[in-house]
């Protein structure tokens, strides 16, 4: 039992490890602009999850990526686009 225990804790370690979370601050402030997105952040091979809250003052982009993605390649992608981003801080 305890080995199963401990590969699954193994295998939680692991992957995240290799994922992380990225947090900015946008000026996206419509369901439309985030279709407009859309396409560019659903074919990104190292995001595997992506919200934008538009309820949140500061319209929160959550990306859920592999740990190669930086922010500035997110904020690349974004300000290519036109809109404003930058790294939300804690």
């Amino acid at each position: 039992m305890s080995t199963i225990k401990n590969n699954l804790e193994h295998a939680s370690t692991e992957i995240s490890s290799t994922i992380h979370l990225l947090l900015f601050q946008t000026d996206i402030k419509s369901r439309k602009k985030v279709r407009y997105l859309k396409p560019l952040l659903n074919k990104h091979s190292d995001i595997l999850g992506w919200s934008i809250d538009l309820e949140d003052i500061d319209k929160v982009l959550r990306i859920e990526a592999k740990t190669n993605l930086t922010e500035a390649d997110i904020m690349g992608i974004v300000k290519d686009r036109g809109f404003h981003i930058e790294v939300l801080e804690d």
